[in-house]
């Protein structure tokens, strides 16, 4: 039953679906007309703010960008590949190369989404390359799915803000440690009921017939070639140095160092840690320069969906901001909530603002401020109503096009692949979530 309405779901996802960056596109105009409708007096306040929003998160794009390619990179080196390919076999069957995909990749959103970006998107290519049985968008999919889960995990931008002195929000709620959040009893349930169930869900969307198997990026062979064909000939003084195996070795100590020395002495792993680490190992690994700069302008080919269109989610952000909408939407599901019911309309309300600022640091920003006080004037707990919001950010990104991109980069698959998989798998966490929530919290 579930495998036909996944298949109808998927079928008219790829039919109806455009790209991602009509989507984009589209949501930015949408949101733009809502805006200049509700600030009919000031028109070019609305063009300013997404014209100053639109390279904001430029620095956030580069380091998307660097832990992609630098994990691309590392996961190329011999022996770390051969690691892979070891691993990903040990998936005989195709369910047990979805929920093993899954539960991969969810390990890795747990300790760091950052890391899981690349870890998931690696290991699905890796299983699908051994399982010519296994449908390869529902394997995708199942690698992305666990995004749903990254808030309850030791990266959750929201539990670690407000756990954080003289976070932006002190005064009205205090600094609240991780253990009333992350690791609270009602979030480990949660976690632990969608990471159970969520693989069988995946599993039982498995199609029958018509299976699209991997299929490796195009000229990727060719370049393997051309590559092989010319370290056989002769190398230059020049050259030697390029293939020089110590080069990289020592530059990779000093990254290294450098991260060891950070993380001993209490810095948090964050993005700029992680990309400096991956970047690190892969010349260390790596044999030598060349095989690095070979690596790294293979893994480039796949990145540039997210250069293109993280910009367009920016400006989206800082017009949601400037207009009031953001509030607006916010203002309307507290109204209607009572002191029972506030915390499910606080997650439904992320879920929503999520799809239009997909950035739970910026979401928090927006959304915060507003829900905080007024949970507590209904006597709710504060730190519950932050995993509310948190829980609310990491559900819709299961329907959101742009944290799709970097995952989709590097298995070579389009948003319509397996968008039509993640709205099943939204609905089921949105209701399993909303009906613990409700008992738990």
């Amino acid at each position: 039953m579930l495998t036909k309405v996944a298949d109808l779901f998927s079928r008219g996802v790829r039919r109806y679906l455009p790209d991602s960056l009509v989507i984009a596109v589209l949501m930015t105009l949408f949101v733009l007309v809502i805006a200049l409708i509700m600030n009919p007096s000031s028109p070019m306040k609305m063009f300013s703010a997404w014209g100053d929003g639109f390279w904001k998160y430029l620095a956030f794009t580069m380091q998307m960008v660097l832990v992609l390619m630098t994990g691309m990179v590392l996961a190329a080196v011999p022996f770390i590949k051969r690691g892979l390919e070891v691993v990903a076999g040990w998936a005989k069957t195709p369910r047990q190369a979805y929920v093993f995909t899954f539960l991969v990749s969810a390990g890795a959103y747990y300790i760091n989404w950052g890391l899981a970006v690349v870890v998931g998107a690696i290991f699905a290519r890796e299983v699908g390359k051994r399982n010519e049985k296994t449908h390869f968008p529902l394997l995708v999919a199942a690698a992305y799915a666990p995004t749903a889960l990254y808030s309850a995990g030791l990266s959750s931008s929201i539990g670690l803000t407000v756990a954080t002195p003289d976070h932006f929000l002190a005064d009205m709620m205090g600094v609240i440690p991780t253990s009333e959040t992350i690791f609270s009893l009602p979030t480990i349930v949660i976690l632990l009921a969608l990471a159970i169930t969520m693989p069988i869900v995946i599993a039982l969307m498995a199609p029958k017939e018509n299976i699209v198997r991997y299929r490796p990026p195009h000229g990727k062979q060719e370049a393997q070639n051309e590559s092989a064909a010319a370290s056989a000939e002769p190398l230059t003084p020049a050259e030697r140095l390029e293939h020089a195996s110590w080069l990289g070795i020592l530059m990779g100590s000093v990254g290294l160092i450098y991260v060891f020395y950070e993380i001993v002495n209490g810095k948090d792993i964050n993005l700029d840690i992680i990309n400096l680490a991956f970047l690190s190992a892969g010349l260390f690994f790596h044999r030598s320069l060349a095989q690095f700069a070979r690596a790294f302008h293979e893994a480039a080919t796949s990145i540039s969906p997210v250069i293109l269109q993280f910009p367009f989610y920016a400006g989206i952000i800082a017009i949601l901001g400037s207009s009031g909408m953001g509030q607006a939407i916010i203002d309307w599901m507290t109204a209607v909530a009572s002191k029972d019911t506030f915390l499910i309309f606080t997650y439904w309300t992320a879920g929503i603002v999520n799809i239009l600022a997909p950035s739970g640091g910026g979401q928090w920003a927006l959304q915060g401020p507003i829900q905080v006080p007024a949970g507590m004037q209904l006597g709710v707990n504060p730190a519950n109503v932050a995993m509310a919001v948190a829980w609310g950010d990491a559900w819709t990104n299961l329907i959101q096009p742009f944290w799709t991109l970097p995952i989709l980069g590097v298995v070579g698959l389009g948003i319509r692949d397996i968008m039509g998989y993640c709205i099943l798998l939204s609905i089921w966490v949105g209701v399993v979530t909303s009906i613990l929530m409700f008992f738990l919290y």
